[in-house]
């Protein structure tokens, strides 16, 4: 016969309250433990990131631009319509190699060709007139010269006499009075012999004069007939250099220009210019072109291979947040370049000597603070940093502060982490 105990089944009941309550308590302890854990970090791919080593040595600045192979000016030539005339033919079309001979296109204009027709009559008649004034001339000269010489003949003849009529006189053969009269016609003589040398001078000058005067409109008839021709040759638009024909530019109302297509005085009619001859004209941004200079170094990648260059003009202007450097080639053109060709162009700033620099990452301006996530030495995890950074090159950037000479760093985009100061590296 069992006996009842009522006191075991009280203390039973209390320890199985007590039980509970530990077992809550202890929930709640681990509940409140586990609300107070970081969350863990978030795990990250180690092939998917970037990283660089943080060296100590010279680093090169440079910047970068996208840009395309143009002529240089003084290579390039527009051949302008030298008379209104009227396309005949085109007989070579953009992208052929020209000659300074190759007749690119005829015109065609029934004016020059009278103009020059009736400039090469006129020319004509100036030179006959010329020579038929210079044959009067002459000949005015000639009879002037013979008059002066019959003068000066009497005169010779006259102080011939004289002489003689004084000798005589002296030996009493003849009078005073004849002497002195073959003497005054000796004398008068004299005057009129110096006349005519001076008058002849004169004329002499005065055939100069005018001859100069017909010969300057011989000239002036020449010059129109020469330029009138030259308008008629024009008719036949030649290249002029060596070269390739890029452009046969649109007329001034917006129409190709072609057969039957009529042009003025001035129109552009081709372009041609010399390939071996062009420059890189590359697109900078304007934040990164404060430090440019002319005469710095540059290399320009056409894709084909690299041509060392130097810089020999920075724009003025900023356009669309660039600003435009021309670069001079200084080496051979590869195979297939040609004027619009894109090229990279790179631009060396400064050469510094001994700083603390990394591998540009890919957010991040210069002369800034930024953060970047350095690799623990184990390699299996990263810890946020914030770096201070200086000068800015293609490639690299120069640290100030916040790393040091081995440490390891991610350059990725690691903006998806922003709000995370640790990651794991798997």
């Amino acid at each position: 016969m069992d006996i009842a105990r009522p006191d075991i089944k009280r203390k039973k009941t209390q320890r199985q309250v007590v039980i509970g309550i530990v077992a809550v308590l202890v929930l709640v302890g681990v509940a409140f433990a586990v609300s107070k854990l970081k969350p863990a970090a978030p795990s990250v791919e180690r092939g998917t990131v970037w990283t660089d080593t943080v060296k100590r040595g010279p680093m090169l600045v440079q910047v970068r631009g996208l840009g395309t192979l143009v002529p240089r000016e003084d290579r390039i030539r527009v051949v302008p319509a030298e008379t209104d005339a009227t396309v005949l033919r085109i007989l070579v079309l953009p992208g052929a190699k020209v000659q300074p001979d190759t007749v690119i296109m005829e015109l065609a204009s029934p004016e020059a060709v009278q103009a020059a027709q009736d400039a090469a009559l006129q020319l004509k008649e100036a030179e006959a007139d010329f020579h038929n004034s210079e044959v009067k001339l002459q000949s005015d000269l000639m009879d002037q010269k013979s008059s002066a010489a019959d003068i000066h003949a009497q005169y010779s003849q006259a102080q011939l006499q004289a002489k003689t009529d004084k000798s005589l006189y002296d030996l009493g053969v003849i009078s005073g009075l004849q002497y002195s009269d073959s003497k005054g016609k000796a004398d008068s003589l004299v005057t009129q012999d110096d006349l005519g040398r001076q008058k002849i001078e004169i004329n002499e000058k005065a055939l100069q004069t005018q001859a100069a005067v017909q010969r300057a409109k011989v000239d002036q008839a020449r010059s129109l007939a020469v330029l009138k021709q030259r308008d008629v040759d024009a008719l036949s638009v030649r290249a002029g250099i060596n070269g390739v024909l890029v452009d046969i530019p649109q007329i001034s109302d917006g129409h190709p220009l072609q057969v039957g297509t009529h042009v003025t005085v001035g129109t552009s009619l081709a372009k041609i210019v010399q390939l071996d001859q062009l420059k890189a004209s590359l697109k900078i941004a304007e934040t990164q072109a404060r430090d440019i200079l002319a005469g710095q170094p540059a290399e320009i990648d056409t894709h084909n291979g690299i041509i060392p260059g130097k810089v020999t003009r920075i724009d003025p202007a900023v356009q669309n947040g660039t600003v435009t450097v021309d670069v001079e080639l200084q080496g051979a053109l590869p195979l297939g370049a040609r004027p619009d060709l894109s090229v990279d162009g790179t631009i060396d700033l400064e050469r510094m000597t001994d700083v603390l620099f990394v591998g540009r990452p890919a957010f991040g301006n210069e002369n800034s603070t930024i953060s970047l996530f350095k690799v623990d030495p184990d390699g299996k995890g990263a810890v946020r940093v914030p770096v201070k950074v200086g000068r800015a090159s293609v490639n690299e950037i120069q640290v100030l502060d916040g790393l040091h000479e081995g440490d390891t760093v991610i350059l990725s985009d690691m903006s998806r982490w922003d709000n995370t100061d640790r990651i794991r590296l798997d």
